[in-house]
């Protein structure tokens, strides 16, 4: 359940390991900012934002990455280049955590990539995404070598089959048009409604066996949509029931979540970290082996623990 056949790859994000076998690495945390709504920066859309409170939570951000170990970084939305040209390089100006630009329209994409090109930082940049819905998938991953991007998300879903297996034949539909090429390929696993999170939750247990390539998805997708549950069970509920999909969905073949709004991460990051520990010890359970990678949660978390067992040399059926 928790050992792949395939060889799973590992791409280097920016210093960041992402993919690999389950518990070899903490996933990794793309959360969001300047999306409508967002209580921290309250932007104008015209580049007029809270610079000190989304600085202080950037700050927030990093510490509590370093004390879960789980890696963070961010996806900026915007509307026009123009606008995340201003985002881009204030988020370069105040941390060194990597980036992405969330925009749906793919000629402003576009053009908001070229000006990662001109400053020179694709290494931190995660280009989100080359979707199904794409017109012209070869002319648009041509356009992304010629700027020099490295690390792209490819979004799975088949509108005609929603099943998981339509997922997989939509990520390989894409990667057969040239998609497959970059150095860093992740796959979102398109995350409809909170109860079919468990289609892209399979679908990435699928890919991982045929491909071995890093996948995950927008876990809050499902759970910010779901909008009448503050009603239903209150504030706290709907914390409680997003930190449960967000950390369950990480444990489960998931390399990267879409984690929701950046104010989240203080309850968001705990809840994925603890997840990582129990999935740790269940790859204990079923391989003997507990992964070497120094920022696994349950390393930073629980290091005499590990040693004990190790030292006992117990593990399933006394091997």
């Amino acid at each position: 359940m928790f050992k792949f056949e395939k060889e799973q790859k590992v791409f280097n994000f920016s210093g960041i390991p992402v993919g690999g076998q389950p518990g070899e690495n903490p996933p990794l945390m793309i959360a969001s900012l300047f999306h409508n709504k967002d209580s921290v920066t309250k932007t104008d859309r015209k580049g007029n934002f809270d610079r000190e409170r989304t600085k202080e939570m950037l700050r927030q951000m990093e510490q509590i990455s370093e004390a879960t170990g789980v890696p963070g970084m961010v996806a900026m939305v915007a509307n026009t280049p123009d606008e995340a040209k201003v985002y881009i390089d204030f988020y370069l100006e105040n941390t060194s955590m990597p980036f992405g630009i969330d925009m749906w329209v793919a000629e402003q994409r576009a053009k908001a990539t070229e000006y990662v090109s001109q400053i020179g930082v694709q290494e931190k940049f995660l280009y989100n995404s080359i979707t199904p819905w794409d017109k012209d998938i070869k002319g648009q991953v041509q356009r992304l070598k010629d700027l020099g991007i490295r690390h792209v998300v490819i979004q799975a879903f088949d509108d005609q089959d929603q099943s998981p297996a339509g997922r997989v034949k939509s990520l390989e539909s894409i990667m057969a048009q040239g998609a497959d090429s970059f150095d860093t390929i992740i796959v979102d696993t398109s995350v409809m409604n909170m109860p079919s999170t468990s289609f892209s939750l399979v679908a990435n247990r699928l890919i991982k066996e045929k491909h071995g390539l890093p996948c995950g998805g927008a876990y809050s997708n499902g759970t910010h949509m779901w909008g009448e549950i503050k009603q239903k069970w209150g504030l706290d509920g709907f914390k409680a029931m997003d930190a449960v999909v967000q950390g369950m969905g990480s444990a489960l073949w998931s390399d990267f979540n879409f984690c929701g709004p950046a104010v989240t991460a203080p309850r968001v990051f705990p809840a994925v970290a603890s997840a990582h520990i129990l999935l740790s010890t269940l790859v204990y359970d079923e391989t003997g082996i507990i992964y070497d990678n120094p920022n696994l949660p349950i390393r930073k978390q629980f290091a005499d623990f590990i040693t004990k067992l190790q030292e006992g040399g117990s593990r399933k059926k006394g091997k």
